[in-house]
């Protein structure tokens, strides 16, 4: 891993360690502010799984743990891409309930919240560089795209190898 990759990985990733660890540790800070949310994704939680938690305090600590796991595992290198991805789908729902702009009832207020909205924006951009970060190899999909080519490319010299054969005979 080339030296700025891994700084960059530990920047990013490390900024969602210690946040994961808040929610993680102290959800009823967030919790109260994510009832909102929660409330509308309660039902689709119940069609998917009974069991699965649906109380904003859950909830809170789940985002936290996922943030809290993802971001040690890009932050150390740990299969940097699926932690990217992961950190990327918790960001949004943490991004639209701690800083929802257009709620803001003064002008302060609004510019407050727009410049963490965007902020976060900023972190999801760099999450999705780093999903998509292959560090310098290939995509699984070029070297799909290699192989095909590749075994064409030899399915096309087989077939003059035989017709020749055919014609010389």
């Amino acid at each position: 891993m080339r030296p700025v990759r891994g700084v960059a990985r530990a920047l990013l990733g490390g900024i969602f360690a210690v946040a994961g660890a808040h929610a993680l540790l102290r959800p009823e800070r967030y919790a109260e502010q994510a009832a909102p949310l929660a409330e509308q994704v309660a039902p689709l939680l119940e069609r998917v799984d009974p069991r699965l938690p649906s109380e904003a305090k859950s909830l809170v600590r789940v985002n936290g743990a996922a943030q809290l796991i993802g971001g040690v595992m890009l932050a150390t290198g740990t299969a940097p891409r699926p932690a990217a991805a992961l950190l990327a789908g918790t960001l949004i729902p943490a991004t639209v309930v701690n800083h929802p702009f257009w709620l803001a009832k003064d002008s302060q207020q609004r510019r407050e919240e727009l410049v963490q909205f965007a902020k976060n924006l900023g972190l999801l951009g760099g999450l999705l560089l780093a999903a998509a970060d292959t560090a310098g190899s290939p995509s699984l999909g070029w070297r799909a795209n290699r192989a095909v080519h590749d075994a064409q490319k030899s399915i096309r010299k087989a077939q003059r190898k035989a017709v020749g054969q055919l014609h010389s005979n």
